[in-house]
């Protein structure tokens, strides 16, 4: 059974940094690709970052472009997503995801976590 489990988020200040992560379990996902997806309140979940788990690479939303850093450790089997000069506007529940296609349509993703609430003050 896959899992994917998101941990990191919290509450920060605008400017802040802060590094979500998401472990994976339950099958290879060597041929995966994994990503961040994130959905604030009253709004439609969108992409964030992606990275291919063999070969490491990597695609970003312009809303978070040269802010955020994605990145993998294979031991670990672990992903991470690095945010820097949060924004109120990144507030939401941001979702672990993974799937063999590189997509960014939410309906397409096989595999989610449960989210990870990330509150930004002003």
């Amino acid at each position: 059974q896959v899992q994917l489990v998101e941990s990191g988020g919290g509450l920060v200040q605008a400017g802040d940094s802060l590094r979500l992560s998401c472990t994976a379990s339950g099958r290879t996902f060597s041929t995966y690709v994994m990503g961040w997806f994130r959905q604030a309140p009253g709004k439609e979940r969108e992409f964030v970052a992606a990275i291919r788990w063999s070969g490491g690479s990597t695609y970003y939303a312009n809303s978070v472009k040269g802010r955020a850093t994605i990145s993998r450790d294979n031991a670990k089997n672990t992903m991470y997503l690095q945010m820097n000069s949060l924004k109120p506007e990144d507030t939401a529940v941001y979702y672990c995801a993974a799937d063999v296609r590189n997509t960014r349509i939410p309906n397409d993703i096989d595999y989610w976590g449960k989210g990870a609430l990330v509150t930004v003050s002003s």
